[in-house]
C-alpha cells in the first residue's frame, strides 16, 4: 500500500512540473508574439513616415561596401543612371498567390561609376530555370528611379550562379558581376521613362498589425498545453483508480480474521483509498 501511495505522489509531482513547464512555454510564446507585434508596428510607422517625407538622394543613405542600417531600411531614395541590362540577375522562387515567378534585379550605373541594385519587380514564369533573356527589358538610356531601401539578405541563399540567386546580397552580386555596387538594394517604386512592358510591382509588407496580437492574447498556443494537461491528468487518474482497485481487492480477497486484525486492515485500506482519491475529487489537482 505504501508503494502505491508513493507512486501516486510521484505522478502528481511530475504532473505539477509539466504544468509549470508548459505554462512557462505558453508565456514565452505570448511574449514573442507581442515583441513581433511591436516590431511590425515600428516598421509600419517607418514606412508611413518615409512615404510622407518623399525621396532623398541615394548617396545620403547608401554607399559602396557599407551595409544598410536598420534606421535606413525602408527610406525612399532617388537615383539617375543607365540600366546595365546585360548584368540582370534573376531571383528565383518568388511565388505569388500560388503562381511561380522570379524577381528581376538590374544594376543601375551611376555617374560616379558605382552601381545601384534595383529590384524592378516580379515576372510570372512557368520555367523555374528562367534566364535574363526571358524577362522584359527595362527602359533604355538615362533613367530616374525611386525605391525603398532594403538590407541585404544573408546565408547560403545569397550565392550567385549564372546570374541567378535566391536572395539579394549586394556583396555577393557585386562580386559575381565584378562591379562596385552600393551596399543594400532598392525595391522599385517608380522609374522614368516607363518601360514598354512593366513588371509586377514589388510587394511591400502589409500595413497592418497582423495576427500577432490575436495569437498572443487568445492563448492559441495553449492548445498543446491543454492537451498535455488533459493527458497527464488522465494518466494520474488511471494510476489513482488502480490504487483504489488494489486496495479494494485486498479487503475483498483477504481471508476472515479474528481479534484486532480486522479493524487494522480496514483502517489501512481506508487510508489508502483516501490517499488515492483525494487529489482527484474535484477533477484537478
Amino acid at each position: 500500500m505504501h508503494k502505491l501511495r508513493f507512486l501516486a505522489s510521484r505522478r502528481w509531482i511530475a504532473f505539477t512540473l509539466v504544468v509549470v513547464a508548459l505554462g512557462w512555454v505558453a508565456w514565452r510564446l505570448g511574449e514573442w508574439q507581442f515583441n513581433r507585434l511591436e516590431d511590425r508596428k515600428e516598421r509600419n510607422a517607418i514606412i508611413e513616415r518615409n512615404e510622407r517625407e518623399g525621396a532623398g538622394a541615394v548617396e545620403d543613405v547608401m554607399a559602396p561596401g557599407r551595409p544598410v542600417s536598420l534606421d535606413d531600411e525602408w527610406r525612399i531614395v532617388e537615383a539617375t543612371g543607365t540600366y546595365a541590362v546585360d548584368d540582370t540577375v534573376i531571383v528565383r522562387y518568388r511565388t505569388r498567390e500560388g503562381s511561380p515567378g522570379v524577381d528581376v534585379v538590374v544594376p543601375l550605373e551611376l555617374d560616379d561609376g558605382t552601381s545601384l541594385l534595383v529590384d524592378r519587380g516580379w515576372f510570372a514564369t512557368d520555367n523555374r530555370g528562367a534566364t535574363t533573356e526571358d524577362v522584359p527589358a527595362p527602359p533604355a538610356g538615362e533613367v530616374t528611379v525611386t525605391g525603398w531601401v532594403r538590407r541585404d539578405a544573408t546565408g547560403d541563399s545569397t550565392s550567385v550562379s549564372d546570374k541567378s540567386t535566391r536572395s539579394v546580397s549586394s556583396a555577393r552580386i557585386g562580386e559575381a558581376l565584378d562591379r562596385e555596387v552600393l551596399g543594400g538594394f532598392i525595391d522599385l517604386r517608380s522609374e522614368s521613362p516607363e518601360p514598354a512592358e512593366a513588371l509586377a510591382p514589388v510587394e511591400l509588407p502589409e500595413m497592418n498589425n497582423g495576427p500577432h496580437f490575436f495569437y498572443a492574447s487568445s492563448g492559441g498556443s495553449s492548445a498543446p498545453w491543454r492537451s498535455s494537461v488533459s493527458s497527464t491528468s488522465s494518466t494520474t487518474s488511471t494510476a489513482a483508480d488502480a490504487a483504489r482497485g488494489a486496495a479494494s481487492h485486498s479487503v475483498r480477497s483477504s481471508p476472515p480474521s479474528t481479534g484486532s486484525m480486522t479493524p487494522v486492515r480496514n483502517d489501512a485500506a481506508g487510508e489508502s483509498r483516501k490517499a488515492a482519491t483525494a487529489p482527484n475529487s474535484s477533477g484537478s489537482p
